[in-house]
């Protein structure tokens, strides 16, 4: 707001002419890693971006009581490597988390049930120290094949004649 002449005012409190910014230089989507597709990008150690995904950690102690693990097997581990499956899940649908998603992580690796014991000896070395390493869980969860994210949790549980048909071995 202009001050007129006739109204007293010290030095410091008078209006100063302001700086003009030049006009800024053209931009251009032009650099190494720009993205220029609306998609997330997809791929190994990616990740999977999903809405509130932070709700199934929570959904994934629930279960934490319907365990059953094998010897050498820490429950943390299981946790964080079933609970970033469920998410991939969750994910790969669009939505947020529910309960069924940690369901089907923790059906698909064999942890509501008694595992035969070849599965049990492939996942211990899997899931060993997975709660403190996040690059171990992306392992993890890129071990599952894509079209075993739409089975059913029972569809999961129940485990083909080779169980390998769901996973990446």
């Amino acid at each position: 707001m202009t001050q007129p002449d006739f109204v007293p005012a010290q030095v410091t409190d008078r209006v100063r002419a302001s700086t003009i910014l030049p006009a800024p230089a053209p931009w251009f989507l032009d650099r190494p890693a720009e993205q220029t597709d609306l998609r997330h990008p997809t791929g190994p150690r990616l990740g999977s971006t999903g809405p509130d995904l932070g709700y199934g950690l929570k959904l994934a102690r629930l279960m934490e009581h319907r365990l059953v693990l094998g010897e050498g097997e820490h429950t943390e581990d299981v946790i964080a490597g079933c609970f970033a499956c469920g998410c991939r899940r969750a994910a790969h649908f669009g939505r947020a988390p529910v309960i069924y998603d940690m369901e089907w992580a923790y059906g698909l690796w064999g942890y509501l049930d008694p595992a035969p014991a070849d599965v049990v000896a492939w996942r211990r070395s899997l899931f060993r120290g997975v709660a403190e390493h996040y690059w171990d869980q992306r392992g993890i969860v890129d071990a599952v094949r894509p079209e075993t994210l739409a089975l059913t949790p029972a569809q999961a549980r129940e485990r083909p004649a080779s169980w390998r048909e769901l996973l990446f071995v």
